[in-house]
């Protein structure tokens, strides 16, 4: 240990990704750049240590909040940690509005929940986790720790719609609520965002090729060319948010992604999980649909000469008819997609249900040291 070392005392920091998926990526980015920003926004005279690591594979969702404050507390102390994170994608309410965060200076701990921060949760992580240490440190009255202004940061000033409310039953109980309008909408979109809808496209991929088979075939059916000029602009439109939603609901019913509510989940969890998974599927079929639509919109004019396509519509064309054809022919395909997603492997469309956490591959737990599995 260096003479600087010795001059300077340490305080441990341990960052706990529940369940390590989402969480646990986000943990490993912060990991990297967390002692840096601590001693920019708490004490630079500190030598601050951050240590990562996971809790149980998922949150007892029954118990919420409270539950995960005592089991990242027993960590704490096992590990010897001063202080403890934990990050979590579950979403967590108090009275009926997301919950952004909790402090517990009895326990010395603090749970984030990384939905209600909405889109940007890295960076609002990195501006919330400095002012919750320092407030933890400030309410256990720790003398290794002197905050400039004689007070402790206030999250709520840096991350917007964000109020704080101090517990009446403890004093060191403090909680970071969303508002019931903004929050609630930052908590959907935060819900998608950590769901990872990049994840639910690439793994449909057996839909999107079973999609353009339909499509390629349709296109050789004169009888779909005469349909898109008849069609109007409204009735097309119906067509492809049916074909969608269809297409949404069979990738649910086909692989059991319903979360029910139960004695381990409740009504309002299992309502959030739901919409959270049905925003997920939406998001990822409709990029599907887009790169549809380009691909057939593409083929069509390859494959179909203006001359043909003019003698079976009776008139002049232009592009307009070309993408009214590859407009029909794409809601029509999605029907041959959702065929084709029956074929998709089971875990890869889980992966889409908001209440399943799949194995973060190449992410460790410093405690334990081995990978771990997802349920």
């Amino acid at each position: 240990m260096t003479h600087r070392e010795q001059q300077h005392p340490e305080i441990v920091v341990g960052l706990v990704a529940i369940p390590p998926d989402h969480p646990a990526r986000v943990a490993e980015r912060l990991t990297a750049e967390l002692a840096r920003g601590l001693a920019e926004r708490v004490d630079a005279d500190v030598r601050w240590t951050v240590r990562q690591g996971w809790g149980e594979v998922s949150p007892r969702r029954d118990s919420g909040v409270e539950a995960l404050l005592d089991d990242l507390a027993r960590r704490r102390s096992d590990d010897q940690w001063d202080v403890a994170i934990c990050l979590t994608d579950l979403p967590l309410h108090t009275e009926r509005v997301p919950l952004v965060a909790q402090t517990s200076a009895r326990r010395r701990v603090a749970v984030v929940s990384l939905p209600a921060l909405g889109l940007h949760q890295l960076r609002a992580a990195r501006m919330a986790i400095p002012d919750l240490v320092s407030r933890l440190l400030t309410e256990t009255s720790d003398k290794r720790v002197q905050p400039a202004d004689g007070t402790p940061a206030e999250m709520p000033r840096r991350i917007p719609a964000v109020h704080r409310v101090v517990s009446e039953a403890d004093a060191g109980e403090r909680r970071y609520v969303a508002s019931r309008l903004i929050g609630r909408a930052r908590l959907l979109t935060g819900m998608v965002r950590a769901n990872r809808p990049g994840r639910a496209l690439l793994g449909l991929s057996k839909l999107l090729v079973g999609a353009f088979g339909t499509a390629a075939f349709a296109l050789t059916t004169d009888t779909i060319w005469q349909m898109g000029d008849a069609l109007g602009g409204l009735r097309l439109a119906v067509i492809m948010v049916l074909g969608l939603a269809a297409l949404v609901a069979w990738l649910i019913v086909a692989h059991n992604l319903w979360e029910k509510p139960d004695h381990d989940t409740p009504t309002e969890l299992a309502r959030l999980f739901n919409l959270g998974t049905v925003l997920t599927l939406t998001l990822a079929t409709a990029v599907s649909y887009v790169v549809l639509f380009v691909g057939t919109a593409l083929v069509a004019a390859l494959l179909i000469d203006t001359s043909v396509l003019e003698q079976i519509l009776q008139r002049s064309v232009d592009v307009t008819d070309y993408l009214t054809l590859a407009w029909i022919t794409s809601s029509l395909a999605t029907v041959g997609g959702a065929i084709g997603s029956g074929l998709e492997n089971e875990e890869t469309v889980r992966a889409a249900a908001y209440g399943y956490h799949p194995q973060p591959d190449g992410w460790r737990d410093e405690k334990g040291g081995q990978p771990h599995s997802g349920r």
